[in-house]
C-alpha cells in the first residue's frame, strides 16, 4: 500500500467504483450476444470482463486489501439494479422501448443476479489470492494466478445461475461449453495482455509518485 492523500483516496475509490459498474453493464448486456469462434460457441461477454480484474489488483497493490473490499461492497447493489435496467431495455442487443421497464422480466432478473454473486465471489477470492502472492519478487505471479482463480469462479458461478435450466433453450442447452470456452478466452486475454498491461499501469503510477514525492522534498 502507497501512501495517498485522504481526496486522492476518496477520487481513486470513486473513479473504480464507476469503472467496476460500467465493466459489469456492459458484460450483462455483452453476455446476451453468442458469437462462434473457431467452431466454439462463446459470447462477446468474455472479452470485456477482465477489465475488472486488472483494475482490483491495481487496487490491492496500491491501496490495500480492505479499499479493494470497499469498492466491491459499494458496487454491488447499484451495479445489480442498473444492470436489469440497461438488460431489460436492451435485450438480446436490441432496444425494447422504455415500456419494457413496466413489465417484470424473469429471465434478466436471473443474469443480473448471477452477475451479483459471481462479481461478489470471484472478486473476494481473487483479492484473497493477490494479496497473498504480492509480496513475492516475481511482480507478474501474483496478477496472474488472481486471475486464473477469479476468472475461473467468476464464469462458472455465472454461467451456472445465469442459464442452468433457463428459459432460453440455446443458453440452457450449451452454457457449460460456453462457460468453458469463455472461460479460456478471459484466460488467454488476461494473461497476454491484462497482466502485461498491469506491469505497464503499475509502472507509470510508480513513477508518477516518486516524481511527485521528489518535487515535494
Amino acid at each position: 500500500m502507497y501512501p495517498v492523500s485522504p481526496t486522492r483516496w476518496r477520487l481513486a475509490l470513486s473513479c473504480l467504483i464507476a469503472f467496476h459498474i460500467s465493466i459489469i453493464i456492459a458484460s450483462n448486456y455483452l453476455v446476451q450476444l453468442p458469437i462462434t469462434l473457431l467452431g466454439w460457441h462463446t459470447t462477446w461477454g468474455a472479452f470485456s470482463f477482465p477489465f475488472i480484474f486488472l483494475a482490483t489488483d491495481l487496487t490491492v497493490r496500491l491501496l490495500g486489501k480492505q479499499a479493494a473490499r470497499r469498492v466491491i461492497a459499494r458496487v454491488m447493489l447499484p451495479a445489480l439494479v442498473v444492470s436489469y435496467i440497461v438488460s431489460v431495455l436492451f435485450q438480446e442487443g436490441a432496444f425494447r422501448g422504455f415500456d419494457a421497464l413496466a413489465q417484470f422480466n424473469s429471465f434478466v432478473l436471473r443474469i443480473s443476479l448471477a452477475s451479483f454473486l459471481a462479481y461478489v465471489v470471484g472478486q473476494l477470492l481473487d483479492i484473497q489470492v493477490f494479496d497473498r502472492l504480492r509480496k513475492l519478487q516475481q511482480w507478474w505471479i501474483a496478477p496472474s494466478a488472481a486471475m486464473i482463480v477469479g476468472n475461473l469462479i467468476d464464469t462458472f458461478v455465472f454461467f451456472s445461475v445465469a442459464f442452468w435450466r433457463s428459459s432460453n433453450e440455446f443458453m440452457a442447452a450449451n452454457w457449460i461449453e460456453i462457460a468453458a470456452v469463455d472461460y479460456v478466452i478471459k484466460l488467454g486475454i488476461s494473461l497476454m495482455l491484462f497482466v502485461p498491461l498491469y506491469g505497464i499501469v503499475l509502472n507509470a503510477i510508480l513513477q508518477l509518485l516518486a516524481g511527485r514525492r521528489t518535487a515535494a522534498a
